[in-house]
């Protein structure tokens, strides 16, 4: 009979830098944590390598979650020239059971094993079985969001590429908005409001907005602003909050998460102490006579570095679970 307590290498690819470790069951050895820039490596069977070779630990099970779409165990990482599968894995490491996860997907299968001290509550929403469905969304480099499903004992997190979905606009002021992101790229999708870039972009705007050249300040600058008093980073932090409340209610609607919706990302995490003060929760709700619904929906924003890798050890403890 298999043992859901295999060594497997666990990988979190993203668009700089690879995090690697070991896990048994699932958890994940923190200490064992290693981190790979992905430019210095041709490819992640070449980075798993170098970590069993130095770490000189035997594995049965590896899961990797990249940063771009997957279909059928295999991907392409959008902003690298790897390639990811279940064969480049096997060769790497040795390893019979397999999984190759949307970064997203990984982080839903996280959920329900994160550590409460990594999570922190935006709006306390209501209790729910622990069967209920629940959201995770992305904003960080890009713009994701996926669902988690609970079925019996096993969790289903489908892959999903939400951050190119039309984003709903509502003002002439977001028109304006729109319009002026339109000019410089086709097909606009969410995540060109909803990223880093797109904090950018809507500072850059209301620069044009107010008659002066675009600053292209980094969002960690327009952060700076902000803390200063300048008050057009605060309209900048207004209307991406009010925006990211917005998207996100639209996503619970679609999905009914009364398990809780979870935010995750640098960008989120970085937006977290000022989303309430700053519109999140107008957004969030501005659903018409929908708008008392919305407060059955619990948000955290999830603090949690190691939160994929732990993904990618529950996504192999459960797939060893049912091959038993």
């Amino acid at each position: 009979m298999m043992t859901t307590q295999m060594t497997a290498v666990l990988a979190d690819i993203g668009g700089t830098n690879t995090r690697v470790a070991l896990g048994s069951g699932p958890e994940i050895d923190e200490a064992s944590v290693r981190r790979y820039r992905n430019a210095d490596w041709p490819g992640i069977g070449a980075v798993l390598r170098d970590y069993l070779s130095e770490t000189g630990v035997g594995v049965q099970a590896t899961c990797v979650a990249m940063a771009g779409p997957v279909r059928d165990g295999a991907g392409r990482l959008t902003n690298l020239d790897w390639e990811v599968n279940r064969d480049i894995l096997h060769e790497a490491t040795g390893a019979d059971t397999l999984a190759v996860l949307n970064d997203l997907q990984a982080q839903g299968h996280a959920v329900g094993h994160i550590d409460a001290a990594n999570l922190t509550e935006i709006l306390p929403g209501q209790p729910a079985s622990p069967q209920s469905a629940r959201l995770v969304i992305g904003i960080g480099t890009g713009m994701n969001a996926a669902p988690v499903y609970r079925l019996g004992d096993r969790t289903l997190v489908p892959p999903a590429e939400a951050g190119h979905a039309t984003l709903a606009l509502r003002t002439d002021e977001e028109m304006r908005l729109f319009s002026y992101i339109s000019q410089k790229h086709d097909s606009v999708g969410v995540e060109h409001f909803l990223s880093g870039r797109g904090f950018e972009r809507i500072y850059n705007w209301l620069c044009v907005e107010d008659g002066e050249p675009e600053a292209d300040m980094p969002p960690a600058e327009i952060m700076s602003a902000l803390e200063r008093g300048e008050p057009r980073a605060a309209r900048a932090v207004t209307m991406f909050s009010r925006l990211m409340g917005r998207v996100c209610g639209d996503l619970a609607l679609i999905t009914l998460p009364f398990g809780g919706i979870y935010l995750i990302g640098g960008v989120a995490r970085h937006f977290g102490p000022y989303l309430l003060d700053n519109g999140f929760r107008d957004g969030f709700r501005e659903k018409g006579r929908f708008s008392t619904f919305m407060d059955q929906f619990p948000v955290h924003l999830v603090t949690d570095d190691f939160a994929a890798l732990t993904g990618c050890a529950c996504h192999l403890t459960e797939q060893l679970q049912n091959q038993a």
